[in-house]
């Protein structure tokens, strides 16, 4: 029975295994099973990788820049799609250095619409993302878009794409997790599912498991 094996291969793994390598080890073993079975039926199991021990903040909020009112108020609901996007940076470790990602979702279908990667965290990556987010839903406008008040939502080149496109800026208050809990919640998965007890030897690998995990993964289910 296929989850009899993942459960096996998952405790002599010390539970530091996600699905990835979980899969890696069925196929060596003959069971060519894909990883996003093998994901679920550990989801299904509360069968869950060990965080990561390496922890990098995302977030600077002691600058001087402007920021914007706190719109959502942790109401992480939404009657229609581009109604509220909540957007977020997250970091993997690779033996080459950190590789950040920003991510655009959409509450009301908590798809993600947007996303970028970059070796630094600067004011272009949160731009990237959000383009994306704009092309892939044919540019709305009036759509609220919340975030922490870290210097790259703050910033000028971020405010004028808002501008831009229409789009209305909300920011979390000061060190208050809470206020992004939707996203927050989406990284965590995300680490948990994809990237906790992976090893990359480069940002080319970890590049290639974040696309599979939002397009071909996350996105379809």
């Amino acid at each position: 029975m296929l989850s009899v094996e993942i459960k096996k291969i998952f405790d002599e793994e010390k539970s530091r295994a996600g699905a990835p390598r979980i899969t890696r080890r069925l196929h060596q073993q003959g069971e060519m099973v894909s990883r996003h079975r093998v994901a679920r039926i550990m989801k299904e199991n509360g069968w869950r990788a060990k965080a990561a021990k390496k922890f990098k903040a995302t977030t600077n909020s002691n600058h001087h820049l402007p920021v914007a009112p706190n719109l959502l108020e942790q109401n992480f609901s939404a009657k229609m799609p581009n109604e509220k996007y909540v957007s977020d940076i997250t970091y993997i470790w690779t033996d080459e250095g950190w590789l950040y990602l920003a991510v655009v979702m959409d509450l009301y279908s908590r798809m993600v619409v947007g996303w970028s990667m970059s070796e630094r965290m600067t004011a272009s990556l949160v731009c990237d993302a959000l383009q994306m987010a704009m092309w892939r839903r044919k540019r709305p406008s009036g759509v609220i878009i919340h975030s922490d008040r870290g210097s790259q939502y703050c910033s000028h080149q971020y405010q004028q794409l808002l501008h831009k496109h229409g789009l209305i800026c909300s920011m979390s208050k000061r060190g208050d997790c809470y206020d992004n809990a939707a996203m927050e919640s989406w990284n965590h998965s995300f680490k948990i599912e994809s990237v906790h007890g992976e090893r990359f030897a480069t940002r080319a690998d970890a590049k290639k498991c974040v696309f599979e995990y939002i397009e071909v993964y996350y996105n379809l289910y």
